[in-house]
Formats: structure tokens, C-alpha cells, sequence
């Protein structure tokens, strides 16, 4: 299929697989890979103490009988203030399995679903002489874009610099998109050379 590129003096357009741009959207494998991606994201580093990993309570706070209060055997009891708890939350690993080819085929959805949609922008090459956000803004605003995911075949520094203080701009290289990037902007700005690399990942 073709895809129309944006910017310089004579339209054209760059050839791409049809198996990586024009495939179905399966919203169940997409939305299976999407949350997937997500939960591999949490950290899992929430912990607490039970009662026996709490410091102090190494004798009986009173005894047993003729006190006339219940009987207690510590105080880090979970009952009690500063005690452990019952059941204490520990480290854990939310990560869910998915192996490459759902993770490729619904990265070839997305794609897809964007070039439907007319969110795939694809230009001939993004750089800057200097780290000038004006200068992004202003070639931004010419091809109409607002919330916009940039991106390069390689990291170019003067490029992030310029872009970072942009609330509704993100930028990445071609071997860093991952599917929550793709949908959490309105369009995706896409050089040549990246789109190229994208391509060639998804075969």
C-alpha cells in the first residue's frame, strides 16, 4: 500500500507491506496486549510487616490472670496500634505473558487502525539546527498537528530538547514505540527512515 508523505515541494508517497499497515483491528488482542504492557509497567514494591517482622513485642505485655484485661501475648499483635498486619502486603510481580507474535500482530492492528484513521503522518525528515521549541511548535502548526507522538529512526538530542516542555507532544526513536505510546496521542508524526524500520520490525 501507499502512504502519502507530508511536506516538500511535490506530493509523493512511500510504499509499505500491506501485513504491517492495512491488517483488521482485533480490539480483544489489542486491548490483551495494551493492559498486558501496562501491568508489566507497575512495580510491585509495595511491602508491610506481619506481626513477627515487627521490631519489639519479645515479651508478654502483663499476665495472664487477675489483671481484668483480655489477655495479650504481644504487642505487635495486629490488633493493636503499631502491630503488624494480618495479612501484609509483599513485593510482587504484576507481569502477564505475551508472546512476540500477539505482541507484533497487535502492533500491526494499531498501525493499521492509525493509517485508517488518517492519525498516521509521514514526512520526509524532522531536524533542527538548534534546541529551538519555537521552531517545533511553528512546523507543527503548519502540518495542523497538536497532540503528536514524533517519531525518529534514531534519538537526536537537539530534537528532544526542543520537544520535552511540549504538554501534548511526545518523541520517541523507531525501536522504542510500544502500543500504550501509540494511542495516548491523536496523531503519530513519523519520518521516512522511521516508518521504514517500524516496517522491517513487524515482518
Amino acid at each position: 500500500m501507499q502512504i502519502s508523505v507530508a511536506g516538500g515541494k511535490k506530493k509523493h508517497a512511500v510504499t509499505v507491506a500491506d501485513s504491517a499497515f492495512a491488517r483488521e483491528f482485533n480490539e480483544g488482542l489489542v486491548h490483551q496486549v495494551v493492559t498486558a504492557y501496562m501491568a508489566g509497567s507497575r512495580s510491585g514494591s509495595k511491602a508491610q510487616k506481619t506481626r513477627s517482622e515487627v521490631r519489639g513485642g519479645g515479651r508478654k505485655p502483663w499476665r495472664q490472670k487477675g489483671t481484668g484485661r483480655a489477655r495479650a501475648g504481644t504487642i505487635r499483635s495486629p490488633l493493636w496500634r503499631s502491630g503488624g498486619q494480618t495479612f501484609a502486603a509483599k513485593p510482587r510481580d504484576y507481569a502477564q505473558k505475551v508472546n512476540r507474535k500477539m505482541y507484533r500482530a497487535a502492533m500491526r492492528c494499531i498501525l493499521s487502525e492509525l493509517v485508517r484513521q488518517d492519525s498516521l503522518v509521514v514526512s520526509t525528515s524532522l531536524t533542527l539546527d538548534a534546541p529551538k521549541t519555537r521552531e517545533v511548535v511553528k512546523l507543527l502548526s503548519g502540518m495542523k498537528l497538536s497532540s503528536v507522538l514524533i517519531v525518529l529512526p534514531e534519538t537526536d538530542e537537539q530534537v528532544y530538547l526542543a520537544v520535552r516542555n511540549l504538554p501534548n507532544v511526545g518523541i520517541c526513536s523507531a525501536s522504542e514505540i510500544d502500543p500504550v505510546v501509540l494511542l495516548r496521542f491523536e496523531k503519530v508524526l513519523m519520518t521516512v527512515d522511521a516508518l521504514k524500520k517500524v516496517e522491517e520490525s513487524l515482518k
